[in-house]
């Protein structure tokens, strides 16, 4: 007998709450058969297992649930992989380009505050000369004893 598995036991695996788990499941993601008084028990198969582990991969590469689901649907179907491939490298390049101009952007606002640190840390150094020299002393002979 093919290996199931309850709602728990993948929420557990994969460490998802099982409101994620049926909301993946009315996303057409996961379809578990029924059992139980109204079809309230649900039994998830291995290749439900298996949709939930791509899934959850492809929302680690940047895919949203719809490109998820068409990508991993497309291996459902009995047609030949090419043009399942295809899309699939179609999906991944258009990320690939969207992360590389995110990167852009944050090493460009790491270069801005790299330029605002110089600029404050100058100003504070001659804020602090000032006031020692104000003063009569030193940096240094301020924590000196009287």
């Amino acid at each position: 007998m093919p290996q199931t598995y309850s709602i728990s036991d993948l929420a557990r695996e994969f460490d998802l709450t099982t409101r994620a788990m049926r909301f993946y499941e009315d996303m057409g993601l996961l379809q578990p058969e029924r059992s139980g008084p109204g079809g309230r028990n649900r039994i998830y198969s291995g290749r439900d297992r298996t949709r939930l582990k791509l899934t959850l991969r492809a929302k680690r590469l940047g895919l949203s649930l719809t490109e998820a689901k068409d990508i991993i649907d497309m291996y459902d179907s009995p047609r030949d992989t090419g043009p399942q491939l295809e899309k699939f490298l179609t999906v991944i390049a258009a990320h690939q380009k969207q992360l590389e101009a995110q990167m852009m952007d944050l090493q460009d606002n790491l270069d801005e505050l790299k330029v605002h640190q110089r600029e404050a840390r100058a100003l504070l150094a001659k804020s602090q000369k000032k006031g020692a020299t104000a003063s009569g002393k030193t940096i240094g002979d301020q924590h000196a004893a009287p």
